[in-house]
């Protein structure tokens, strides 16, 4: 099914448009979306599987703390790195 979106810069034209649109052969369905009313769906981080894949290794315990920004890399890449500010 194709869809095709036109845009009315007068708000007063709208509904002779869509009354307009309806009359076409061919046409199964006209709506209206007004840019400054339009919904945005809001991220939400808990639904994404990243986040529940971080609360199963919180449960399951594979979790690494560090003291610091240079605690961490220390254990990570090792007690011979060294810090270069």
């Amino acid at each position: 099914m194709a869809t095709i979106v036109l845009q009315v810069p007068d708000e007063r034209l709208v509904p002779k448009v869509k009354q307009a649109c309806k009359m076409l052969m061919g046409v199964v369905s006209v709506k209206t979306e007004h840019p400054k009313t339009k919904s945005v769906e809001k991220f939400d981080i808990t639904k994404t599987a990243a986040f529940k894949e971080a609360l199963d290794d919180v449960k399951n315990g594979r979790v690494t703390r560090a003291d610091s920004v240079d605690d961490m890399f220390k254990r990570i890449l090792g007690e011979d790195y060294e810090l270069h500010y």
